[in-house]
């Protein structure tokens, strides 16, 4: 696998650290658990979307992009790593938040994520919840070109073929730390919302014939609809990078018993993964989607659908500046 060819532009500290989750392992019994530090990628405090803005603003600006639009929720992880790699890049930034989330705290709408957003300079517009976003992105495009501009708009979560190159690479990454151990993992655990991830891992484990089971924890849709998602975006992103034999849809295995009332609504197994991952490990989780994630870890082991034989890598997908949006949950 050479993903060599496709315009990249550093953006993450990589690789990032493969490390045993030793006090929680103990606290549940078993398996063994590793983490992987996708949290420390660097930009903005970090986060899965770094990998994939490294081939996204790549894509930009080799077509000449000199303004970035996307969107994403309020309390965004994407949208504050695209502003942060667009403030770098000396790119202008239009970001259109979505309000997903109804009845949280003032502090909501005013610190974590939301705070960099403008920090880093963004032009930051709101939607009701339930609006057509890309439709109001390429309202904006239009409008950009009208003004002389050269608009890149990037999809929600940034997934698409060229972000999911991000994870194809984090799936070579990963499993040459995995070989490096000396150590045979055989599961991979993570969040999956807009699918990039999960379809990136799960082109690159494909193009290098592991047999490793990924399994994505659902933040927002229903088994079905996730795995259809996941499923047509790796097939593409395979085809992409020159997978001739693909991704067969068994191997998307996605677990939607976590999401609770909705995305970005808090729930019982997520607040018990936030402190204990801060407690046992000193790491902290965000509450929309790593600590959802580890709450469907945790629950999975409690329900013997991960075992002691088990030698787990629980992908960090950052987000952690997020919690200061939530903090009337943890300071009742």
């Amino acid at each position: 696998m050479n993903i060599s060819r496709f315009p990249r532009t550093p953006l993450a500290h990589l690789p990032t650290p493969l490390e045993p989750m030793t006090g929680l392992s103990k606290w549940l019994g078993g398996p063994k658990i590793y983490i992987k530090r996708d949290d420390c990628t660097g930009l903005a405090t970090g986060g899965n979307k770094t990998r994939k803005l490294e081939f996204l603003m790549a894509h930009a600006l080799d077509r000449g992009a000199d303004t970035i639009i996307t969107q994403g929720a309020v309390q965004s992880n994407h949208v504050r790593q695209t502003v942060a790699a667009a403030a770098r890049l000396n790119l202008e930034c239009t970001v259109l938040l979505e309000t997903r989330v109804i009845g949280a705290s003032a502090t909501y709408n005013t610190s974590g994520n939301l705070l960099l957003d403008g920090l880093f300079g963004a032009d930051i517009r709101f939607r009701d919840g339930g609006t057509d976003m890309d439709s109001a992105m390429q309202e904006v495009a239009e409008s950009v070109t009208a003004a002389g501009g050269t608009p890149y708009v990037i999809p929600g979560g940034g997934s698409n073929r060229v972000g999911a190159l991000g994870y194809v690479e984090c799936a070579r990454e990963l499993t040459g730390q995995i070989s490096g151990l000396g150590l045979s993992f055989n599961k991979i655990v993570h969040a999956t919302g807009s699918a990039g991830t999960q379809a990136g891992l799960a082109a690159g484990l494909a193009a290098m014939n592991s047999n490793i089971d990924l399994i994505g924890i659902s933040v927002s849709d229903d088994e079905k609809t996730q795995v259809a998602k996941v499923h047509a975006l790796a097939s593409e992103t395979a085809r992409f990078i020159g997978v001739e034999h693909g991704v067969l849809e068994s191997k998307i295995r996605v677990n939607d018993q976590y999401i609770g009332d909705g995305y970005g609504i808090p729930t019982e197994g997520m607040l018990e993964a936030v402190q204990n991952c801060a407690q046992f490990e000193g790491i902290l989780l965000d509450p929309v989607y790593a600590g959802k994630a580890m709450a469907g870890l945790i629950g999975m082991i409690r329900c013997g659908e991960l075992s002691t034989d088990d030698t787990v890598v629980f992908i960090h997908t950052g987000g952690a500046v997020a919690l200061f949006a939530y903090d009337w949950l943890f300071n009742s």
